[in-house]
This record gives structure tokens, C-alpha cells and sequence, in this order.
């Protein structure tokens, strides 16, 4: 197997699988075998690459060329001319959307030439389900060094040193958790790990279990040692059966391998780990939601304090840390707190890993240095917004984060920047907007998801948040009355002040942050019966600008009912008894002609 002579890394995420790599990858292994070369090509299929947008995506190496959106058809030419007869397939590669030119390598592919790869280092590099393939490339060494090499308190202050904060999105120091349920008194404690990722357009965890569950693991074990406990959870939402499949046989080659168990590594401690499945509520993305439901309770937070690190789990004290800080563990370790810290900004330390999704035409999985700008992040890595369009806003931290506007993409990505123009890091869910978005309406949409998840313990979130929807909801369909925005304010500032978790008292942020950017557009939807990006149907008159139209046809062409009348020519007529209100015309047109 080691002495093929090419070894095709073929993306195998869920991302991926989605596109088609299932079917490719079967394509590909019926032509190696019938051209004789199944023994001089090894096909491995890997985790998530990151480049979602172009999905299936393979790299060969040790040439590192990078093919993308393959499909099954593509197999026969690939195997013929380049892995028989050494000549690569120009029209699979990456194309330069702005020069159109051809880049051949995956590193010289601007979506990855800015990324820092240190919690993702292995994504798109192993098979996930082999641990030889992790270990070789340094896996479970920093585990090794902090059970052989390391005391508990040793340990901790590794973690400090390289200011690694939480990456679920509270950005609270790792080490000084640790620090704390270190010192707690118990004859038992836990360890979590928070893979309930739940912020819609965000895939950060997931990809990471797929494509590297074993480094997971070897994060909770140094915890686990650090702490003095015996058992962990990771706490994982069913709806990622991948995730779940390989961190299953990761958990079991572990034990295989003395690595996970009793007496691990002959060090004289143990520990093991157990897979909880959530069933998808976001409020158990919450850390003591999270810990009623492994109890077998309704995931619902509770007060705090006690804080879960002197009275967590089953009243023992506990860590608990999400996906990607974990990943970041067994390397600190290894390397060294100082090595860690080396990048990113006074308060902020090492990468981020970011989902970028929405109106850009990069949609993928970045990891890059913190303190790089958001401008950098969506416009060289991201490749900016696509059909021409202009940016508008970035909505950062999911639904329970803020939208920036386009002044303060120079903001450096860190914590505290971050906060200073009214949105939160999150767990890294980055949802881009173009000029096309209704502010208003995106607003009630992560008020519409907030409403429906929040566990209703608590009135001002479960009162609140539902008044805040319908309120929204009345501005969205030309109903909104002077007043609405005040009470909108008011009641923000009542729910963030006084509900009892985190999702209730960030619940406002994306009101709070339209109104202090966007609030023309809110007093266009109340006092002008107006919306400016139109989107909220009600509010459209549907209509044809004779001024703007350009006689292209192309709004005819769009209109699924047969509602435009248009003739070569000849400006487009909209009959209303026919029209659907689809806004296909309005997406089609490209001259601002549809009102």
C-alpha cells in the first residue's frame, strides 16, 4: 500500500458525500482496476477538505494538484491521461474567478494560501478511520508527553501559557477552567466534549470529528489528566451520523491501541469515553442544558453559580469544552504554551476556525491566524460576493451574534474587537449578506430559529423572544405601526438583561445590530410601507420600470407561472392575477427594473 506510487486524497465529508464523491470514488476504483493500476494509485478518502463550495474535491499527491467538482463521468479521462499517462486534466482544476486562469496546486489556491492550519492539520491529509495514519503524523504524542512527562498542575500551566480560550463561543481561558475543577474536592469528576453544534450555517465541529476524531480524544485524555478524571462524554447531535460513525471507531482503535482505558500508556492513570447523542435542541448547546440532558433530564440550564467546574455532572465537578479547543490540546502540549501563543493578538491567541457560508462564492471551512480582518477573511479567502454584487453585512456568531456592516470590515478578528462593533466570535459561524438581504427579515429569521429553540424555562426568553418575532413579522408584511421599533428596543434590552442563559441574553443581538446599522430600512418597512432590498413580498408592488427595463427577456424566461408578458424587443408587462410573487423576475433581472 505504502510503495503507490500517487495517493488520491479524496474528500469524504458530509459536504462532499453530498456532491457526489460516493459515486465518484466508485468510478474511480472500477477504471484504476480495469487500466491495471489499483496497486500504483491508492484512492484514500479522507475527512472534510474545508473547500465546500467546490465540492467533490481530490488532491493528488505528491504532486499536490487539486481537482474539484468531480463527478463519476470524470473518472475514465482522469485515470487515462493523468495517472497512466502523466498528463493533468486542466478543466478539473481550480480556475482564478476574476483572471480565469488555471492554479493547478492546492497551496497557490487563494482559499488556502491565507488559512493557518494548526486545529484542522489533518483535515484532507489521513484516513480518518485509521489511527496509524494519526499517529504518524504526531498523533497522541502530546497525550504520551502529559501522562509520562507532566503533572496535573503542569499541565494547566501549559494551557495558560498559551492563552488558548474556549472556541464555542464565550471565549472563556482554558487553563483557568482547568485550574478551577483541578482544585475542587470530589472523588469524581468528568470531562465533556461539546459537539452539539447548533447555529444554522455553522459545520466547524462536525468536519473536525470527521476528519479527525482521534485528536478529540487525545484532547479529553490530557484534560482528563489535568483534572483528575476518570470518565468523559462527547455530548453529539444524531444528526451527524458520519461524525458519530468515525468517532466511534476512533474511541475503539484507542482502547485497541492501550490509549484509552485503564492504565493508559502503563502511566498508571484512566480514563474512557462514551458518546452521548443529543437529539438537536440548540438550547443543550448550553453547558448545564448539555449536562441535564446526559442525566436523562429535559435539557434545560440551570443558575449558576454553582459553576460547573465545582458542581457539573451528576453534582461532580466537571470540564467541559467544545470540539475544536480539544483539538488544539494535544499539539499545545507538544509544542509548547509559547509556540501556541506565538500567533494571533494580545488577548487573543492561536487560529480560529470559521464556517463561511451565505452570498460568497468561497462557502467552505477556514481556519486562519486570529487578528486577521474580517476583509481578509471574506474577500481573499472567501472570494468575495458573487453575480456583482455589493456587500452589505456579515452576521457573526449565529443567530445569537450580530450583523456587521461593511465600515467595520477591517475589524480584526478577536474577541474583544469583535464585541466593540456588536456581535460575538461565536463558535464560528460566519454568514454573509449581500446588498439583495433584507436587514428586517434577517432579523426575524434568527428571531423565528431563537423562538422556536429557546426551552421555555425562563419568561422574559420564552415571552419575550416570541412577542420580539411578532412584532417582526407585522414589519415584515407592511402592518408595522409607530411604535413597533421602540418596543422592539425596549423589550431587547429587558430580554438580554434578565433571562437565565446565555441563548436568552444574546436572543436580541441580531434586532440590536440591524436597528443600530440598518435602521432605515426598519423605518422604511414601518412609515414608507417599503422595503428597500425588496424582499418582503407583501411590500412589492411587482411591477416593470419602463425607465430601466432593457428589453432582455430575461425576467420572462425566470417567471415559473407565466406571469410576464414579453415579446423581442418589447418592454416586459407583470400580470398580477397571474403572479405568484416568487420574486424569480426580480432575481433575474439585472438592471433594477423589477419594483
Amino acid at each position: 500500500m505504502d510503495q503507490a506510487r500517487l495517493h488520491l486524497m479524496l474528500c469524504g465529508g458530509t459536504g462532499c458525500r453530498a456532491s457526489g464523491s460516493k459515486s465518484f470514488h466508485e468510478a474511480l476504483d472500477e477504471q484504476l482496476e480495469k487500466q491495471g493500476m489499483d496497486e500504483d494509485v491508492l484512492v484514500v478518502e479522507t475527512g472534510c477538505n474545508g473547500f465546500c463550495a467546490v465540492g467533490p474535491v481530490m488532491l493528488v499527491q505528491p504532486e499536490g494538484i487539486f481537482y474539484q467538482q468531480l463527478r463519476a463521468e470524470d473518472a475514465a479521462e482522469l485515470v487515462e491521461s493523468h495517472f497512466l499517462k502523466g498528463r493533468p486534466v486542466e478543466r478539473l482544476m481550480h480556475r482564478d474567478p476574476a483572471t480565469k486562469k488555471i492554479i493547478p496546486r492546492m497551496q497557490d489556491i487563494p482559499f488556502f494560501a491565507y488559512q493557518q492550519i494548526w486545529a484542522m492539520r489533518n483535515k484532507g491529509m489521513i484516513d480518518p478511520e485509521k489511527i496509524d495514519e494519526y499517529i504518524a503524523r504526531d498523533g497522541y504524542f502530546g497525550m504520551a508527553k502529559a501522562l509520562t512527562g507532566m503533572k496535573p498542575e503542569d499541565i494547566i500551566e501549559e494551557i495558560k501559557a498559551s492563552g488558548l480560550r474556549g472556541r464555542g463561543g464565550a471565549g472563556f481561558p482554558t487553563g483557568v477552567k482547568w485550574g478551577f475543577a483541578a482544585k475542587a474536592q470530589s472523588d469524581v469528576k468528568y470531562v465533556l466534549c461539546n459537539a452539539d453544534e447548533g447555529d444554522p450555517g455553522a459545520f466547524m465541529d462536525r468536519s473536525i470529528l470527521e476528519a479527525d476524531p482521534h485528536a478529540i480524544i487525545e484532547g479529553m485524555v490530557i484534560a482528563a489528566r489535568a483534572i483528575n478524571a476518570t470518565h468523559g462524554y462527547v455530548y453529539c447531535r444524531t444528526e451527524y451520523p458520519l461524525a458519530v460513525k468515525r468517532l466511534t471507531l476512533a474511541i475503539e482503535q484507542a482502547r485497541d491501541y492501550g490509549l484509552l482505558g485503564e492504565d493508559i500508556l502503563g502511566s498508571g492513570f484512566s480514563f474512557d469515553i462514551e458518546i452521548y447523542q443529543g437529539a438537536g435542541a440548540f438550547v443543550c448547546g448550553e453547558e448545564t442544558a448539555l449536562m441535564r440532558s446526559i442525566e436523562g433530564k429535559r435539557g434545560m440550564p440551570r443558575p449558576r453559580p454553582p459553576f460547573p467546574a465545582n458542581k457539573g455532572l451528576w453534582n461532580k465537578p466537571t470540564v467541559l469544552n467544545n470540539v475544536e479547543t480539544l483539538a488544539n490540546v494535544g499539539q499545545i502540549i507538544l509544542n509548547g504554551g509559547q509556540w501556541y501563543a506565538g500567533v494571533g493578538t494580545e488577548s487573543s491567541k492561536g487560529t480560529k476556525v470559521f464556517a463561511i457560508s451565505g452570498d460568497i462564492n468561497n462557502i467552505g471551512l477556514v481556519e486562519v491566524p486570529m487578528g486577521i480582518t474580517l476583509r481578509k477573511m471574506i474577500f481573499d479567502i472567501g472570494g468575495g460576493i458573487p453575480n456583482k454584487r455589493k456587500f452589505k453585512a456579515v452576521q457573526l456568531g449565529g443567530p445569537s451574534g450580530g450583523c456587521i456592516p461593511e465600515k467595520y470590515l477591517d475589524t480584526p478578528v478577536d474577541y474583544e474587537e469583535i464585541a466593540k462593533v456588536g456581535a460575538i466570535m461565536g463558535s464560528g459561524g460566519v454568514i454573509v449578506m449581500d446588498e439583495k438581504t433584507c436587514m428586517v427579515d434577517m432579523a426575524r429569521f434568527f428571531m423565528d430559529f431563537i423562538q422556536d429553540e429557546s426551552c421555555g424555562k425562563c419568561t422574559p426568553c420564552r415571552e419575550g423572544t416570541r412577542r420580539i418575532l411578532e412584532i417582526l413579522e407585522k414589519i415584515c408584511e407592511g402592518k408595522g405601526e409607530p411604535g413597533d421599533i421602540e418596543i422592539l428596543e425596549e423589550l431587547s434590552v429587558v430580554i438580554n438583561n434578565s433571562s437565565l442563559c446565555g441563548l436568552g441574553q444574546t436572543a436580541p443581538n441580531p434586532v440590536l445590530s440591524t436597528l443600530n446599522y440598518f435602521r432605515d430600512e426598519y423605518y422604511a418597512h414601518v412609515y414608507e410601507k417599503r422595503c428597500p432590498a425588496k424582499q418582503c413580498v407583501t411590500l412589492l408592488k411587482f411591477t416593470v420600470d419602463t425607465d430601466n427595463c432593457k428589453k432582455c427577456g430575461l425576467c420572462f424566461k425566470a417567471c415559473p407561472a407565466g406571469a410576464v408578458q414579453w415579446e423581442k424587443k418589447q418592454t416586459a408587462f407583470i400580470d398580477k392575477e397571474k403572479c405568484i410573487q416568487c420574486l424569480a423576475c426580480y432575481d433575474a433581472c439585472r438592471f433594477d427594473a423589477i419594483e
